[in-house]
Formats: structure tokens, sequence, C-alpha cells
């Protein structure tokens, strides 16, 4: 890595830290002697993307791309450095120089005072204290806890430098952020996959009783990306990787850059894992006693990205289950699997749209539960915040026979219903009526709003919020918010809607949960309706409003 000259400047200037800088004509090098848990670096979404390294002993302990902020920071990132308390750690970087003064240590990061209750901060949903979030990973139960790993860039909030970054739930509902599990190495950055819980020691990770969870995941470069493992003991707080990396390395065979989001699962009739990769124009499969030696074994194309494979009971009959095969946009097909190869019997269908992208089903459920459980990425920004993305709403998955045969039902998990307090109800009410009881939740900054309502002269209706058209169902076209839409009931004027309205995102769940969708949350300044329904002389069947607490109190 270059190195650039840095004036010196005098050392416990910031915070009491111990600093101390080399310069020789070429090059200038900031020591840290670590004493505190986190370091503090500003960011400027203006500054040019540069190369940073920590070095310890002569030895890269961490490389990044950052836009150090050279003079007022935009916002601030931080660096968990707790494991390195007591070691002097070298920074170095290739940018303007000038952004290393600002970078002090702390016991909080900067920011800590407000964390959580930022203006723009979702509050029923969750998202990353700094940075860049994207796809779920490798999420799975274990042992009372439920491990949500996600796609992150901690250094900015815009895509870069992939870590799977880790929080914990014991509930699905609220989530703690633990430090970072698996950062990029020499195979590349850390893309997408899944974990599983070795109980049988098929890999030989365990220690004594103590089983190994085990991550799938992709190191990407430029030139290829390749399937790795890792596995933790404790809980999935510390991750080795293991050294016979990769396990699979199929460039050569597909000819192709595109081979990542490996989605393991064991397959019990034929006690073997199974992979389904994202390979070129669909998804392999690829089957292994180990976890280390992989066979490809057959391929499906029409999807892209993230793949997920399971099982599932067609009305909640035991006897009578199906195969449900997605991709990365919840498009699925219907079919069986053998354990090699799955065979589409229907499809490709939607379930939900929007702003949804990536969703991946929690793995090792309690075997008292049954339940597949989804949480899918929400392709939202959030103006002004020093993070960006965030994950939807858990829901539950379901499968049920429809008047079009065999489709997946989508509603939020049960463990929601803590969060949300019961105001209002009405019935059987006109849409003014509605508009008025409606005006006294319009300040609101999130709110749950259910209502069924029934279409007589009109030949499309629905509600809106503050212009922004958050229902908008085309009796005519069968459209709901501009996608194809058939009730159950062809010969229905009706259409339910399960609103949830957070700071900055919508989601909606139609008629059950047989479509939903999420968005954006845009204000606009030059409409003062707030929650308004509209359509010429329709029926407000049913309307309740309901408050909802904050998940991070």
């Amino acid at each position: 890595m270059k190195k650039l000259c840095l004036p010196l400047f005098q050392a416990g200037i910031l915070l009491g830290i111990s600093i101390a800088t080399s310069v020789t004509a070429s090059a200038a090098d900031t020591t840290f002697k670590i004493s505190k848990p986190y370091l503090n670096l500003p960011v400027s979404q203006k500054a040019e993307r540069k190369q940073m390294q920590f070095e310890i002993g002569g030895k890269q302990e961490r490389f990044f791309k950052i836009r150090l902020a050279d003079s007022e920071p935009e916002y601030w990132i931080f660096c968990d450095v707790t494991h390195l308390k007591g070691k002097t750690i070298t920074i170095q970087y290739d940018g303007n120089p000038a952004g290393i003064k600002k970078i002090y240590q702390d016991d909080v990061i900067a920011g800590q005072d407000s964390l959580y209750k930022e203006k723009n901060r979702p509050q029923f949903h969750f998202t990353t204290r700094r940075g860049w979030i994207n796809d779920p990973n490798g999420l799975i139960y274990f042992d009372g806890e439920y491990h949500l790993f996600y796609q992150h860039n901690p250094y900015e909030k815009e895509w870069e430098n992939m870590h799977w970054a880790h929080a914990m739930s014991t509930n699905l509902v609220h989530w703690k952020e633990l430090p970072l599990a698996l950062s990029p190495d020499s195979l590349g950055t850390m893309f997408s996959g899944s974990t599983v819980m070795d109980y049988k020691n098929s890999a030989g990770f365990n220690k004594g009783n103590q089983p190994a969870m085990i991550a799938a995941y992709t190191a990407a470069s430029d030139q290829k990306q390749m399937q790795c493992i890792a596995y933790s003991l404790d809980k999935g707080r510390t991750w080795t990787k293991y050294k016979g990396n990769p396990v699979i390395d199929s460039k050569e065979k597909w000819n192709s850059v595109d081979t990542r989001d490996p989605r393991v699962s064991w397959y019990e009739p034929g006690k073997h894992w199974v992979m389904v990769l994202n390979e070129r124009d669909g998804h392999s499969i690829y089957t292994s006693a180990n976890l280390k030696d992989w066979t490809y074994q057959s391929h499906i194309t029409g999807f892209w990205e993230c793949p997920d494979l399971f099982e599932l009971p067609v009305d909640n009959k035991s006897g009578h289950k199906k195969w449900v095969m997605l991709g990365a946009s919840n498009s699925y097909m219907i079919g069986s699997f053998d354990g090699k190869k799955f065979t589409p019997e229907s499809g490709k269908h939607y379930f939900s749209t929007g702003s949804i992208y990536a969703a991946q089903t929690i793995t090792n459920m309690p075997d008292a539960d049954g339940r597949r459980v989804q949480i899918g990425w929400g392709r939202i920004s959030h103006p002004g915040m020093p993070f960006n993305g965030m994950m939807l709403m858990p829901t539950e998955l379901t499968l049920k026979t429809t008047k079009n045969g065999v489709r997946l039902f989508s509603n939020p998990i049960k463990e929601y219903n803590q969060l949300f307090m019961p105001e209002k109800k009405w019935t059987g009410i006109s849409a003014q009526q509605a508009n008025d009881h409606l005006k006294a939740y319009n300040e609101k900054d999130r709110l749950r709003v259910k209502t069924t309502i029934h279409l007589s002269h009109a030949t499309s209706a629905g509600l809106s919020l503050f212009g922004q058209r958050i229902l908008d169902y085309d009796m005519n076209n069968n459209l709901v918010n501009g996608v194809f839409y058939s009730p159950e009931d062809m010969t229905s004027m009706e259409i339910s809607a399960d609103i949830y309205i957070d700071r900055t995102s919508i989601e909606v769940f139609i008629d059950g949960g047989a479509y939903s969708y999420s968005m954006e949350r845009r204000s606009s300044k030059d409409n003062n309706e707030g929650l308004h329904f509209w359509g010429t002389n329709i029926e407000v069947k049913n309307l309740e409003v309901f408050g909802i607490q904050s998940i991070w109190n």
C-alpha cells in the first residue's frame, strides 16, 4: 500500500489517547496504543474513496476503503477494537492525511447519545448502528438465540468492503448488534451465504458436546467467486475459517464470475447436506457428506441470486407437503425435491414485491415451532442518517390452496404483536367519516392500520398518506399498486390491507397475506391530507388503528 506524507501532530490531543506519528519523505504512519473499545473515524461522501490499513507488529490486521473526511465530517463510523486492547496498531491511509488527525478512540461510538433516536431511524425495523446493510445471511436459531448475519460495509453508507455483520435476538423483535463475524481476506470480500448446526460432526469441527455452527459463504474477487466455510464454537461470536477453502470453485465449469450465495441445509432422507448455489443463469444443487467436499448434481434456470429451498405443509396438513425454491426477487416455483434435483410443478409466482430483495428463511427453528420464518432486505434509504438499508419485518411463510393452485402466503410473525397497541376501531363508515377519524393520527411517525374497503361506483380506490398511495386497488385491471392481483373471490368488490408505517418505510399485506409489498415512505411538502381514503362512494367496512412501540426501548 502506498504511504503519504503526514504532518506531525501532538500526541494526546484526541481524548488523551496515545498517538505517535512517524514521517518520511513519502510516508506517514499513525500509531495508536489501544486503551478504549472504539476508534471513531470521520466520513464524508464528498471525499474520494481510498485504502486504509491497520497493522500490528508489521502484520495486516484489517484493510478497507473509506471516504475519510479531510474537513467537516458528514457522519462518523467506528471500529470495534475491544479485542485489540493493550496492543499498538499502525494506521496507513492512501488519501488526504488531514482526515487522520480527526480519528480518536473512546468508550462509546460517536453519536451514542442519540443512537436509535435519530430523526429517520426506523423504530420497528432492524437497522445497523452505522454503515451500509444489504442481504441477510446465515439466519439461524440455536440455544435460545436467533442470529442475523448480514452483508455490511462498516466504513460508510454505500456498498463496499463486504463483511458479515452479526446481530442476535431472543424473540425476533429486539436485536443486539455483536462484533463483525467475517471480514475480507486474501480470497476476497465476504458475500452472502447461510449457516447450519453440524450436530453429527460431519465436518469434524465439533468440540466435545459443543456442535459447530458452520457458515457457508462466498469469497468474492474481481476474477472469481468461490464458496468457503467457517465454523464457530461459541454461538457465532467468533469464527475460524477452514484452511482448505475454497470448497467449491466453479468458474471453470460455468465460465462465469457469478457463482455465489450458498444456501446449505440437511436432507434427512438422503443423510447428506444440500447446497443451492446461484450460478450463471439459475440455481445449481450440490451435495456433500462433510460440508467440505461437494458434488454437483443438477441445475435449474430462471433464478438470480440468493437461493432458498425448503419444504412446507399445504393447508397445514402434515401429510401433504411441497417444496419451494426462491430467488432473490422473491419469485418462486413449487415442486418436488429428491435430495439432488428440484422438479418444478408450477411457477414462477410471486408473493411479495417492492423494496424486498435477497430474503432468507431461518434454519434450525425450535422443534416445537415448525414455522418457516423469512427476513428480507429492504432497499430503503434514510435521509440524513449515517446508515443505509434495513431489514423488513420477519414474516411467517405458509402454503395454501387457492383458486389458482397452491401458493405462498406471508404475514408478520406473532412475536410482533407485543409492539402493537390497539387505539380505535370503526365499522361500516364512509370514506369521509374514516378520513375525519384518521386526522388524529396524521402526525404519527409510526402506525399500523388495518382496513377493508368495499368498492361500489369506483373502479379504483385506496388509501394515501400525504399524497403517497400506499394502497391503490384497480379493480378493473386487477392491479394493486401497479402489480397484477386477482382476489380469491373473482367477483369480489372488496380488498383488505394490513399496513405498517415506520419512519422511512411502509409494508402492506393484502387479503391475509396472499400478496404483500413494501416501499419507501415519501413525505410531500405540497400535500396536507395525511391518511386519506379515496374512491367514489366506497365503504370502509372495517378500520383499526394501532400504535407501535419502538424495538429500541
